[in-house]
């Protein structure tokens, strides 16, 4: 009687601050805005998770026009923080979210301790909130440079929030500081569940017929696979300085990407500008990775989280 051999796929499965995600390639806030007005376009599905572009207390129009541009190796964004509103995200956007299927992360930002709590309050009470991402490092808005450069001003914030939310949290660090590893000490000790790291790089592209900034508002955050060397060495830094989870991000456009991430300790990634130029960035880069672990000969994605060598 012949034997029936059952193939045994890869496990891709990750866990991150009391999450799981069926894959580690998350949906990083920005080009996918809130997952509703992209539905048409994106299988949302296919990511592990959704992290929300961030919201405000109060609407934001966000900066001039062009807020986006293409420069070599990445695109230079300033955005501004435009979004609905709480109350809009709430009627409008979490209704959607939740019909995916998958863990969603809101990302809140603020201009003062009072509207971070406010935020981290009502989020608390909403269904289908799996975590609250702490935008501390958005390049284009004063207040968000504030909070996430001053490691007194990271860890009360953090603080504070542990006190009034029971959802993770986790803390997006900006990586226009001197020593990421500060910040992402504070906010350890603040009490994040995990971080992620990196917000984008501060930027300036000029046209040189007009001798103006390409960007309405002059300087943007670059992102895109210029700054993905320097991500992977702070991602690689901060979980080995901390010990809480890290979500690595800043130009994931193909699973080698990914794995890098993965390898020098990060749990997950958060897939942002790949998405503009391929919308199946998220099938393609899971599919890579289970690729990697067949040929690897290796069981669960988990299995190689940490697994660098030749750094000390």
């Amino acid at each position: 009687m012949s034997q029936v051999h059952t193939v045994v796929e890869p496990g891709l499965a990750v866990t991150v601050a009391g999450i799981t995600f069926p894959t580690p390639v998350l949906a990083a806030p920005g080009p996918l805005m809130f997952g509703r007005e992209v539905q048409n376009v994106y299988d949302l599905r296919r990511f592990g998770g959704f992290i929300t572009k961030s919201v405000t207390v109060e609407a934001r129009e966000g900066h001039p026009r062009p807020q986006i541009v293409e420069v070599e190796g990445g695109w230079l964004n300033a955005v501004g923080l435009a979004n609905p509103g709480l109350a809009a995200f709430l009627t409008r956007d979490m209704p959607f979210l939740r019909t995916l299927g998958i863990p969603i992360i809101v990302s809140i930002a603020g201009t003062s301790v009072e509207e971070f709590v406010l935020l981290a309050e009502v989020l608390n009470e909403e269904e289908g909130v799996a975590g609250i991402e702490v935008n501390v490092s958005c390049p284009n808005v004063q207040a968000g440079m504030l909070f996430g450069s001053d490691p007194s001003l990271t860890s009360t914030l953090v603080r504070t929030l542990r006190e009034i939310t029971t959802r993770p949290l986790i803390v997006k660090l900006s990586p226009n500081v001197t020593d990421i590893t500060l910040i992402a000490r504070a906010a350890a000790d603040g009490g994040a569940d995990a971080l992620c790291c990196i917000n984008t790089l501060q930027g300036l592209a000029i046209d040189v017929e007009t001798r103006r900034p390409r960007l309405g508002a002059a300087i943007g955050g670059l992102s895109g696979p210029a700054i993905r060397p320097v991500a992977v060495r702070m991602a690689w830094e901060v979980a080995r300085s901390t010990g809480l989870p890290v979500i690595g991000a800043g130009g994931v456009a193909t699973s080698n990407d990914a794995l890098e991430f993965l390898l020098v300790g990060a749990r997950a990634v958060a897939v942002a500008s790949a998405v503009i130029a391929d919308a199946q960035a998220a099938v393609r880069i899971t599919e890579g990775l289970r690729e990697y672990l067949r040929s690897h000969a290796i069981a669960d994605i988990n299995d190689i989280i940490g697994e660098i060598k030749g750094l000390a």
